[in-house]
């Protein structure tokens, strides 16, 4: 059997891996879900990329696999590069490593950038969106809208604009990524193209896998990602 560690992206708290998790425990695997500070409940003020490493590393003992969704990524690979000892695999869902350097807000484009940038001057966090955008809801019901509205709370600041440092070469971690919002053969194209936030995904080491729905898997397709997390 397997230990999972999972890490809710932007905006959520532990309770966006409950039913995944769930499906893992009854397969007889140990979960554990990652509360990141400031995130999901309480106040950001403080809170940053360390913060949230620091998280992640309190879950970590030996032979886990630790599975990053989303925003996540930032803080994640962070703890992730530290330790690679520690992890039997390096899970990414609907997300990627990014590039020694590269802050979350810079995969967005300009003028989403800019927007989100006020957002944080005015507000001092960013607010959660939404989630009215089609790209992404796929699979989603109702039901499921009302309570990510609901139980959305803000995102401290520096985890959006504030990159981690990277080591070279990064650790060779067996890693997978599992693509949900978009497919594996967009990803492969990006890569091709250069694009910075999929560069990390270039080289040997990889395994990609396709679970078509929208950006939150873990909601629409719950018992799918766990069978895939088991697999892997």
């Amino acid at each position: 059997m397997s230990t999972y560690v999972l890490v809710p992206g932007f905006f959520f708290g532990p309770w966006v891996w409950e039913e995944t998790g769930r499906v893992l425990r009854e397969a007889g695997h140990e979960v554990r879900i990652v509360a990141l500070t400031g995130q999901g409940s309480g106040s950001t003020e403080g809170v940053g990329v360390e913060t949230h490493v620091a998280d992640i590393l309190g879950r970590i003992d030996e032979d886990v696999v630790l599975v990053l969704h989303s925003g996540a990524t930032i803080a994640g690979t962070a703890a992730a590069d530290r330790v690679p000892g520690k992890l039997r695999h390096l899970v990414y869902v609907d997300t990627a490593p990014f590039p020694d350097g590269m802050a979350q807000i810079e995969f967005l484009p300009p003028e989403v950038q800019a927007a989100q940038r006020e957002q944080i001057r005015v507000e001092g966090h960013l607010p959660p969106p939404a989630f009215d955008d089609p790209s992404v809801l796929g699979g989603l019901t109702p039901d499921d809208l009302e309570r990510m509205r609901r139980l959305a709370t803000a995102q401290p600041a520096p985890l959006v604009l504030e990159p981690a440092r990277r080591p070279d070469p990064v650790p060779a971690t067996p890693r997978t990524l599992i693509a949900s919002s978009f497919s594996v053969d967009q990803v492969r194209a990006m890569v091709d193209a250069g694009v910075p936030a999929f560069s990390m995904l270039a080289g040997p080491g990889w395994t990609m896998l396709d679970l078509p729905t929208g950006h939150w898997p873990m909601l629409s397709r719950p018992g799918d990602l766990a069978g895939m997390l088991r697999q892997i």
